[in-house]
């Protein structure tokens, strides 16, 4: 590194289910690497079977970071994300190692590489009112939005009910528009090279994978897990509970689904997801794309010959 000025930074991203985590492993591995988790829900404690988080044995002792360091009730920001993962890659660095960063969140992702924009803190009053609204004349906020910032109206989905209370709230609090903040200037992460592998397999198969992990997810004890989060004390309305799978589930535990709905439902959603993520992925800048599954040995082969160059003064353990 010391005849580089620029500390390589490998990026894996793609949809759920895209083998993902597989690939930034076998990276790892072979640039003497340490993964740093960039999925919003892997940050929480107790969270595990709905978000297929990886345990100790199939990590194959590549070390990992970011992974269960909230609790359920805490609240965190994707400001608060790129201060974290900011600081650990810089630790990663001073032992020489590589950065591998992996996951599908990603607004956590653009935080961390091309800082947020000076914006106002959340005013919860504000938004209980904003919510109001929307719960008594559905879609009214949106054509606010429409009015009060068009650009950002265009850009985000009428139904993203949270993006769109967020971008009326600066409006409201800091007297501008969320799209003229943001082009004023959000900090960048520096002295990182950012090398970016993104994972785009076939999207029927893709759905079959996830269709096939979202009912071994319920079967392998999502609801049991669900029961034993709530016993122990975690509200049903922690954030970690309006994610897919763990919303399902916990309707059903509450009686207000059955299982097989729930799964049906989980199903569908995960695989809207996926195309949502895909779509956002799409808007990457430089991304190398690699037209398959990270559990793929040829797609691990060539994202090794992508990666190599940027890492001449790593071991590179093949």
């Amino acid at each position: 590194m010391a005849s580089n000025p620029l500390i390589p930074l490998i990026i894996v991203l793609g949809p759920t289910g895209s083998g993902k985590s597989e690939l930034a492993i076998f990276v790892a591995q072979a640039i003497h690497g340490e993964v740093v988790n960039c999925d919003s829900l892997q940050l929480y404690r107790g969270f595990d079977i709905g978000t297929a988080k990886l345990g100790e044995r199939e990590r194959r002792g590549v070390p990992h970071h970011l992974i269960d360091v909230l609790e359920p009730t805490e609240p965190f920001t994707a400001g608060e994300y790129a201060r974290r993962a900011g600081s650990v890659l810089l630790e990663i660095a001073g032992r020489r190692s590589v950065p591998v960063l992996v996951g599908g969140t990603g607004f956590y992702l653009r935080a961390l590489l091309e800082g947020l924009f000076p914006g106002p803190a959340g005013d919860e009053l504000v938004r209980v009112r904003l919510e109001l609204r929307e719960q008594n004349r559905p879609g009214s906020l949106h054509r606010i939005l429409s009015r009060l910032d068009p650009a950002a109206a265009t850009r985000i989905h009428r139904n993203d009910k949270k993006k769109i209370i967020r971008a009326l709230e600066v409006r409201l609090l800091a007297g501008k528009p969320i799209s003229t903040l943001f082009a004023s200037g959000r900090g960048a992460l520096s002295g990182f090279r950012p090398v970016k592998l993104g994972l785009n397999p076939p999207r029927e198969l893709l759905y079959q994978r996830l269709d096939a992990r979202t009912r071994g997810i319920f079967e392998h004890g999502l609801m049991d897990e669900v029961r034993r989060l709530l016993a122990a004390g975690v509200p049903r309305t922690a954030k970690p509970f309006e994610s897919l799978g763990y919303k399902q589930a916990l309707q059903v535990v509450e009686g207000r689904m059955t299982a097989e709905q729930a799964l049906q439902s989980t199903q569908t959603e995960t695989r809207q997801y996926a195309k949502r993520q895909l779509t956002w992925f799409r808007k990457e800048p430089a991304v190398h794309w690699l037209e398959g599954f990270g559990d793929d040995p040829c797609r691990q082969e060539e994202a090794i010959a992508i990666v190599r160059p940027y890492i001449s003064n790593q071991r590179l353990e093949l």
